[in-house]
């Protein structure tokens, strides 16, 4: 059978369920996932006076072919976004301004330092979002920023995040998609702290200065992300998840949940449904920790499947703003952003093709057996000729297909590069 001939056959099994699988086709084809620029050079950027890698992260591995200017990496992600299926977004951060050689501090970055990449979004259809970068600086070598005692520096970071939110309003109004604009600090201490509650006021001091100018959230949606701990900072983290939840909660802003920053054992398929109580949106950022914060690629695994379960049976898939944050220099750059963005897509999609409802009903019936059965059996129902269809009708690589693209890329482009 061909791959529409294999649709069809899988097609009728799930309709036994009264599942409609092209319409669940149609409603994947909506799901933007936001793609980060920052897989493709390590984090590296493109300031003119670039400082080491620095915060609690860390980049490991040489593969050769990495992203050396903005034309390279923009080269890079189209490659990578002609393999994955659907029309999507590309996540940036302040350090992939273009200042045409200039030395441009962060407090000063404008949305003219964006234009080409707004330029580049628009011809292909494409969203934009956005972080203030607040790391990886000498305002930040102390390991403290929005929260440092001393006034001047987080004077400076104030400034860049402000600077940030109207270059994500920038975005928002030229690409007529709204952008999220998301704070990420690497402030804490490495060993016990005999002041935790000053640092947070500090920070939430900072964070009411940052947010006091009103941007349309047609444009901007502003958030702030959580960290349990990081290199340097293993006693105590500034932005924990306690004040964040709160803080977001009180200033009708979002939460992100990254599924690296969190302590081994707790996982955030659990905690989406607790947050879409309580929040007209929730952000994600979707990586994969080995033991701790790794940022490894996304593989297709149970909690990659089971977060997409918990948004598709929640109806949040307009709600949950799916962004990817895994940077892996150890293998080809492009192969990494095209395995975890198709692994995200798929997980969605293997959520969708679930009999959710029926397993709610059993669930509330309390018949668990039959619960766990169909959730077992589901695992092998041909999910797959059903994402190949997917991948064929968006003019896509069918199965592996897109590694010889990337193979051929590598030896065309990426070889070249010394």
């Amino acid at each position: 059978m061909n791959i529409k001939e294999k649709y069809e056959a899988a097609k009728s099994e799930y309709a036994k369920w009264g599942i409609d699988v092209d319409k669940v086709l149609e409603e994947l084809k909506k799901v933007k996932i936001s793609v980060h620029c920052w897989q493709g050079d390590d984090v590296t950027g493109f300031e003119k006076n670039k400082e080491a890698l620095s915060g609690g992260i860390a980049a490991t591995g040489n593969y050769p072919g990495k992203a050396r200017t903005p034309e390279e990496l923009r080269s890079d992600l189209d490659k990578a976004l002609s393999l994955i299926p659907g029309k999507h977004k590309v996540n940036l951060h302040a350090i992939y301004a273009e200042t045409n050689g200039e030395v441009v501090q962060r407090d000063e970055i404008k949305p003219e330092h964006f234009k080409n990449w707004v330029e580049w979004a628009k011809e292909r259809g494409l969203g934009l979002d956005f972080n203030p970068t607040i790391f990886s600086h000498p305002k930040a070598s102390d390991g403290l920023t929005l929260s440092n005692p001393n006034k001047e520096i987080r004077d400076f970071w104030i400034r860049h995040c402000k600077a940030s939110r109207k270059i994500g309003e920038y975005f928002g109004k030229e690409l007529g998609q709204t952008c999220l604009t998301n704070i990420w600090i690497p402030d804490g201490y490495k060993d016990i702290p005999a002041d935790r509650l000053g640092p947070r006021q500090r920070l939430k001091d900072s964070l009411d200065e940052i947010l006091k100018e009103d941007i349309d959230k047609k444009y901007n949606l502003d958030c702030v992300e959580s960290k349990v701990f990081g290199l340097g900072a293993e006693a105590y983290t500034v932005g924990s998840s306690e004040f964040y939840i709160n803080y977001a909660a009180k200033n009708n802003i979002l939460s992100l949940l990254d599924t690296g920053h969190y302590h081994p054992t707790e996982v955030v398929s659990d905690k989406i449904s607790a947050m879409l109580l309580f929040d007209e949106k929730v952000a994600l950022h979707v990586s994969r920790p080995v033991r701790w914060d790794s940022d490894h690629v996304i593989v297709f695994d149970d909690e990659l499947k089971e977060i997409a379960k918990e948004i598709v049976r929640n109806d949040a898939l307009d709600r949950v703003i799916i962004g990817l944050d895994f940077f892996d220099a150890s293998i080809n750059r492009v192969a990494a952003w095209t395995i975890g963005t198709r692994n995200m897509i798929k997980a969605l999609l293997f959520a969708m093709l679930m009999p959710n409802k029926k397993l709610k009903d059993l669930q509330d019936e309390g018949n668990f057996t039959e619960r766990l059965a169909l959730m077992e059996e589901f695992k092998t129902y041909p999910m797959g000729d059903i994402w190949n269809y997917y991948c064929e009708i968006n003019n896509v690589p069918v199965k592996e297909n897109w590694l010889r693209e990337v193979k051929k890329y590598e030896e065309e482009v990426l070889s070249k590069r010394k």
